[in-house]
């Protein structure tokens, strides 16, 4: 039996190979440098540090690691790569031969109607080892534990991929809480500075000395300005409720950290080399991978062509009595089988017809996702340095209504105007305070988006950096 074995596993083994494709990586263009980046940003690589350890927020980086640790959409992807590796690990074992062991135990007694009724009965024990094993001839069993794998290392990217989307939609949102409480804290001072000029015309009126008209427009100024700030406090609960949700948390209050204003931003940043971004995005790298395995699926469906080889064994024993279940009555077997297709149709023809069909999007895929990355970087550079340019101008601009509410101050205190002239001279600076803090913020934004267009910079957590 063991010679048996042994010669038909030997011949099994020699002429075994595998069918189908080899994989190969499409061609791809890559470009020599990003859209829209300077030579500098060329230079280096940024994507491969840690971004917030730049901009040092204490506050921040406790909720990026609260989101890594706690966010639902990271831990839903963490399990499924756990499936993911479940179900490679159930392809790998089908190269192997599997056992099975089985036991019985079975009383029979025979009577010969209507004659003998006092025939003892009989016990009967049986005990049995079972191996089968199908012999990968083609390569078929193999195919099945690489496009396994493949799928595998696809999940796994794609839970890096939502990390890195949780933790940019966090920064995001973080920064989006820190611009909603500067543009509160610009309408609360806005709507002291005209409740004072409200109340100055309201005594001017009765004193006789203002004009309705003058009293009129303050009210409203006043009014318009106080009506901002329950609808800038309910956003600040919204956005607070958001965070809370990403990292996990039910709806809370969100520690701060550094203000709006004081959030450090890079005048420019190093983007590195564009052929980076096919071993460093998760997106990209999850692309591929669902390719290697399509491809892999190809040659199981080639090698459905080919007929399968199968070995069965056994050995046991059979008494009737536990005791005597190897002393005697042993039994074996083995036995190969092959069965090879012969009229199928064209089912085995279109089986191969779909793989290759889904090979074909796969590669579609993997392209459209090179080509979507190198789109990203370029939308959030020229965001990045455009955003730079408009809040270099608001800054410009702030500066210079704020000088326009001291001299109409002035002016009026030496009467050489009246007040309608400060009163619009507030009226200028407030909208274009909130436009500058809302373009901070897009700013800021932007350098997240482009870090997250990157792949890189976020490491398995926060506090690694």
């Amino acid at each position: 039996m063991r010679r048996g074995l042994s010669l038909i596993l030997s011949v099994a083994l020699l002429a075994s190979c595998t069918v189908g494709p080899k994989y190969k990586r499409p061609e791809v263009t890559v470009p020599d440098q990003f859209r829209g980046a300077s030579p500098s940003q060329s230079s280096g690589a940024v994507a491969d540090t840690a971004w917030w350890s730049q901009l040092s927020d204490d506050a921040l980086r406790e909720l990026l690691e609260a989101a890594v640790k706690n966010g639902y959409d990271v831990r839903l992807a963490a399990w499924r790569v756990e499936e993911a590796r479940a179900n490679a690990g159930i392809a790998s074992s089908e190269l192997y031969p599997a056992v099975q062991a089985s036991a019985g135990w079975s009383k029979t007694k025979q009577a010969f109607f209507p004659f003998e009724f006092d025939i003892p009965s009989q016990s009967l024990y049986d005990v049995r080892v079972g191996l089968s094993w199908e012999i990968d001839l083609w390569g078929r069993v193999r195919h099945l534990k690489e496009a396994a794998l493949a799928r595998y290392l696809a999940s796994e990217e794609a839970r890096r991929g939502v990390q890195i989307s949780l933790v940019s939609d966090v920064a995001a949102g973080y920064f989006q809480l820190r611009a909603l409480d500067f543009q509160l804290e610009i309408a609360k001072r806005t709507a002291e500075a005209f409740k004072g000029t409200q109340g100055l015309f309201q005594r001017r009126l009765e004193a006789g000395l203002a004009s309705t008209l003058e009293t009129a427009s303050a009210t409203a100024s006043l009014a318009t300005t106080n009506a901002t700030i329950p609808e800038l406090e309910r956003r600040v609960a919204e956005q607070e409720n958001l965070l809370a949700l990403l990292i996990g948390a039910t709806p809370q209050e969100i520690r701060r950290g550094a203000p709006l204003e004081e959030q450090i931003v890079p005048p420019e940043v190093p983007v590195g080399l564009p052929s980076d971004l096919l071993k460093r995005r998760p997106d990209i790298l999850e692309a591929e991978q669902q390719l290697i395995a399509a491809n892999a699926e190809v040659g199981i469906a080639v090698a459905d062509y080919f007929p399968r080889i199968s070995l069965t064994a056994a050995y046991g024993g059979v008494a009737p009595q536990v005791s005597q279940l190897f002393d005697e009555g042993k039994t074996w077997s083995i036995g190969a089988g092959l069965v090879t297709p012969i009229f199928q149709g064209t089912r085995l023809k279109n089986q191969k017809r779909a793989a290759e069909a889904r090979w074909e999007q796969a590669r579609v895929q993997y392209e459209r996702s090179v080509t979507n990355a190198f789109v990203e970087v370029a939308n959030a550079l020229v965001a990045y340095q455009k955003l730079a340019a408009t809040e270099q101008e608001l800054v410009t601009a702030v500066d210079a209504y704020r000088e326009a509410v001291r001299v109409s101050n002035s002016r009026y205190l030496s009467g050489l105007s009246d007040y309608l002239e400060v009163l619009q001279a507030q009226r200028q600076l407030f909208p274009a305070e909130q436009q500058l803090a809302q373009t901070r913020y897009q700013r800021l934004a932007s350098l997240v988006a482009l870090y997250r267009a990157l792949g890189g910079g976020w490491q398995e957590a926060p506090h690694a950096s």
